[in-house]
This record gives structure tokens, C-alpha cells and sequence, in this order.
């Protein structure tokens, strides 16, 4: 039985220099790489529309667009966030060092690059890669809600789940954007004498109806900060489910606490009614959900009621 070839890393290099590419993608692809190659920053911004690279190689020195200036780019896209950058060039300056790391780099090669030095460097940075990746993917799964940003405030990463109560909170879908601005501010005011550092930060929605908790757990990186996200709603469940579902009142009472495994004599008990009533109530319910049983209308019920 054949082998199936393992899938190789993907190496998106970026250089204006011909020369370059040509001898950095013989080097690479002999050492078991697939390469991906932009002459420009835009080109690179372009392909990372549309393919993810496991690593990317970036000239710093380049006409138009340079590498610091490509590289805050790609920062932005969040799928590229935790995708290793390591710089290129013949830059040695201190300062240029510094600018290449503060952009978002993880490294930095002068030219000309030596070839085992290189490949060692991308071993070290793909595998710190993976372990943060398979840190964020077990996070994800077990549904925290935790996000990691820079010092201004904007997202170095965030899982899925803190991204939509964000976005739920502040009804956009560019939330982590709406949010910066108040994380900035914190981030500078906690460096001030007096400032309790762990205090938590609060963002109220606009329409005053969800505020979010934002609890600092501590600096993972030079410049990497992570919280958790915590959602307290203003107003009443049973409020959330008739804006949701065009309910009346007492049939998003009875939906909130089937939401929350109470039997129909339960329901009965709590809300003053008889269990015929009860069963009149779940009839409606069932038709306004487009649902044919109780567990289903407690499925969606849970999800709008923790969805935020």
C-alpha cells in the first residue's frame, strides 16, 4: 500500500528581488516546503485573501509598500494574526530591528541569508506556531471566552466564542473593532499610580441593554495582553426571547423555563396557571418557533439566551 504524502507547510515569500526568489525557492522546496511567492506587499495582501500560509518570508526593503508597512497589513487579517513573520533584509540598524518586531515579525534574517540558518529558524517559529494554535483550538473547544490584544488595543487573536459575544454585545460584526478604542484607553490608564490592575474593564452597549465584562489575566508576550469576556444582560430572559420570537408575555415565560428543564406542572406551580393552559401556551409556542416538540424549543431558546 502506497503512503499518503504528508501535506507540506506553506511558505509565502515576498522579495522584489528576482534573484532572491529564485534562490530562496529552490532552497526551500528541496527542504520540503511548498512555496508561494508575491514580488509586492499588495501581491502578498492579495494571496492571503485566498490562501493562508503557515509562514511568511518578508523582505523589509521593497519599492512602494515596505516589508514593516505589508506586515502591519497582514496583522489585520485575522486569519494571517498568528501566522509567523520573519524579516529579510540588509538592514542591521538597531532601530530597524525594532521596527520589524514592532510591526508584528517574529525574527529577523540579514542578507544574505544563510540557508541552514534559515531553515532552522523556521522549524523553531512553525512549531512555536502549532503550540499556540493547538493552545487557542483547545480553548476554543472548550468554549472560553478569551481575548489576547496589543497594547492599542487591537486583536492579536480572539476565539470564536469571545468574537460573537462581542459582536452580539455591541451589534456589529466588527465588534473587536468597536472595542479597541475602550481596551487602549485601559491598557494606558493601568500604568498610572493609583490604578487597581485588576479592575475590570466594562463597555456598555449603545442601547444600554448588554454591558461587557472584560477581566485582565495578564501579559502573555512582549506586547500580548489577555482577558476574559463576560456578558451581563440589563435586562430580564424572558424580555430577550420577545424580541427575539414574536411571543406574547406569559408564552416567554413558559419558554424560559422549559429553556431551563422545568416539566409543565413545574411551570404550572411557578407561574400560577393549570397544566391545560400550560399545554394551550407550548401549542404557540411550538408554531411561532417552527419547532414540533418541547426539547427543540429549548434548544433555541438556550442559544438566544446565550448568545449573548
Amino acid at each position: 500500500m502506497a503512503e499518503t504524502a504528508l501535506p507540506r507547510d506553506i511558505v509565502l515569500l515576498v522579495d522584489d528581488s528576482p534573484e532572491a526568489l529564485g534562490f530562496l525557492t529552490e532552497a526551500l522546496e528541496q527542504s520540503g516546503f511548498s512555496v508561494l511567492i508575491a514580488t509586492s506587499g499588495q501581491a502578498a495582501l492579495n494571496i492571503v485573501e485566498r490562501i493562508t500560509p503557515d509562514l511568511i518570508l518578508l523582505d523589509a526593503v521593497m519599492p512602494g509598500m515596505d516589508g514593516f508597512e505589508t506586515c502591519r497589513r497582514l496583522k489585520t487579517n485575522a486569519a494571517v494574526a498568528p501566522v509567523p513573520v520573519i524579516f529579510m533584509t540588509g538592514l542591521t540598524e538597531t532601530e530597524h530591528v525594532v521596527t520589524a518586531l514592532d510591526a508584528g515579525g517574529v525574527d529577523y534574517l540579514t542578507k544574505p541569508i544563510n540557508i541552514d540558518e534559515l531553515r532552522a529558524r523556521i522549524r523553531v517559529h512553525l512549531a512555536n506556531a502549532r503550540s499556540a494554535q493547538s493552545a487557542r483550538v483547545a480553548l476554543d473547544a472548550a468554549g472560553r471566552h478569551l481575548l489576547a490584544v496589543r497594547a492599542d488595543g487591537s486583536t492579536r487573536w480572539s476565539t470564536p466564542q469571545a468574537t460573537r459575544l462581542i459582536n452580539a454585545a455591541t451589534n456589529s460584526d466588527e465588534g473587536l473593532d468597536t472595542i479597541a478604542r475602550h481596551i487602549a484607553g485601559w491598557m494606558a490608564e493601568r500604568d498610572k499610580p493609583g490604578f487597581a490592575r485588576d479592575s475590570a474593564l466594562s463597555i456598555a452597549e449603545a442601547s444600554g441593554q448588554t454591558s461587557l465584562q472584560l477581566s485582565f489575566l495578564g501579559a502573555i508576550g512582549s506586547d500580548e495582553f489577555l482577558f476574559r469576556l463576560t456578558a451581563a444582560r440589563n435586562r430580564p430572559d424572558d424580555e430577550v426571547l420577545r424580541q427575539h420570537f414574536p411571543l406574547t408575555m406569559r408564552e416567554s415565560e413558559v419558554l424560559l423555563w422549559i429553556a431551563k428543564g422545568k416539566s409543565n406542572r413545574d411551570i404550572g406551580d411557578i407561574l400560577g396557571l393549570s397544566s391545560r393552559t400550560v399545554n394551550k401556551h407550548l401549542e404557540q409556542i411550538y408554531v411561532k418557533l417552527g419547532v414540533e416538540n418541547r426539547a427543540s424549543a429549548a434548544v433555541k431558546a438556550a442559544h438566544v439566551l446565550h448568545e449573548i
